[in-house]
């Protein structure tokens, strides 16, 4: 162990570096006590990556790594919202739904109505507003359990959808904007850009957060744990980009296909946000107080029924997004948009993640994980050519066992004290 001097004002503290191998120790006491975060995501999506890869060489192939973003786009983006909500230790069953209405408006407002795209957009979001809100007033100022308020949703949204539809007509979206969000991508010069930009800005936060942490004499990361951080950003994110970059289409004299799919930047401008949100404001500790111990967090002066209200607000503003990005990559909306198993798949994308089922724990990030593992799993056995039997079979498998390992880790936090 070495020591390097931190100075204050006035006076100077030495405070001892942790080396990377205690760095190491350290979070494997940590993993033993039970936090091991999103661990099992990773570990599972490289396993199924690996695995299918071998199995059908077709599936590490820019085209089929550019359907798979397109494919878990809009699930992803409701287990986005889902995360606030599972926080709090609370559920919302009608987020499938939720989006299908809202995607319902945005298709009678573009096509039916012959508004512009953005109002159309605007009345979507506005729509899953009102819907979150709605929930959330009966949730926390009513005290229904939101298993009742969200399942009583899930059936009346279903009935509002087939109502809007006219009981069952199609409405086609021909908006090229509209289009653009899941079928369309950026152009590879922009795409390496954004990376760029990306990674700069991770590698500031990081580096930005090291020295502060420093500055106050407080225990920090070892440097090179840092750095390989980003570098592991700089590689995934470069290779990523790189093959999404290769020519997709069969014939490229008739027309290019390459590039990154536009949906991805909207995810991961998304992520960002809401992240920061979570992480960096007193908002976001406020969920992870009323979600960990509600009565403590009331006695703490935290107004805790508007925060429950809120996460339903931002669980169905993303459900609404999610519904946009659906009715794009189907080129229209159908009284099937936000039903079938898309509410399964988006609790299910969270839980996987690493979100926890009893409120407290969980990132944005694990809403991404989680759906990712879920498009491999239904991606990866299409191409091996399962049913959709077995495809359902092996997802609640693997829900399964991530409920199970968040309840020993949770049994295991208990038992070591790491509450």
């Amino acid at each position: 162990m070495t020591s390097t001097v931190v100075k204050k004002e006035g006076s100077a503290a030495v405070m001892p570096a942790p080396s990377v191998g205690i760095h190491l120790n350290t979070y494997w006491r940590r993993l033993r006590g039970g936090d091991i975060g999103a661990l099992p995501a990773v570990a599972m999506l490289l396993v199924l990556c690996v695995g299918f890869s071998i199995a059908r060489p077709s599936f590490f192939t820019a085209g089929n790594l550019a359907n798979l973003f397109t494919q878990g786009a809009a699930v992803t983006l409701i287990a986005m919202g889902l995360v606030f909500v599972l926080l709090l230790g609370e559920i919302d069953l009608s987020a499938g739904f939720a989006s299908g209405v809202c995607a319902a408006i945005l298709a009678n407002v573009v096509t039916v109505l012959g508004y512009p795209w953005y109002v159309a957009v605007l009345a979507a979001v506005v729509t899953g507003m009102i819907i979150g809100t709605s929930l959330g007033l009966l949730v926390a100022k009513i005290g229904i359990p939101s298993f009742v308020v969200t399942l009583a949703g899930f059936l009346a949204f279903q009935g509002i959808v087939l109502m809007l539809m006219k009981e069952g007509a199609n409405i086609s979206v021909r908006d090229e904007t509209l289009l653009a969000i899941a079928n369309r991508n950026i152009p590879p010069a922009l795409g390496w850009a954004l990376t760029s930009v990306a990674v700069l800005g991770y590698a500031a936060v990081q580096l930005l957060r090291h020295r502060n942490r420093a500055t106050r004499g407080l225990v920090t990361e070892p440097i090179a744990v840092v750095a390989a951080r980003i570098v592991g950003l700089a590689v995934v994110l470069g290779v990523a980009v790189f093959i999404l970059n290769l020519e997709r289409s069969r014939n490229a004299l008739i027309a290019s296909v390459k590039g990154v799919p536009i949906v991805v930047p909207i995810i991961a401008v998304l992520l960002i946000v809401w992240t920061f949100v979570l992480q960096r404001t007193s908002y976001g500790r406020h969920v992870y107080a009323v979600g960990g111990n509600k009565e403590a967090a009331r006695r703490a002066g935290i107004n805790v029924d508007r925060i429950r209200i809120s996460v339903f607000v931002i669980c169905s503003s993303m459900a609404a997004i999610g519904g946009i990005v659906a009715a794009s990559r189907a080129n229209s909306v159908d009284p099937n948009t936000g039903g079938s198993n898309v509410l399964l798949y988006a609790v299910g994308a969270a839980v996987i993640g690493g979100t926890s089922l009893f409120g407290g724990k969980g990132r944005v990030l694990d809403a991404v994980l989680g759906g990712a593992v879920v498009a491999v799993i239904d991606n990866g056995m299409g191409l091996m050519g399962y049913s959709s039997g077995v495809k359902y079979v092996v997802t609640g498998v693997v829900l399964l066992l991530a409920a199970s390992v968040d309840a020993l880790s949770r049994r295991r936090s208990a038992a070591t004290g790491n509450r």
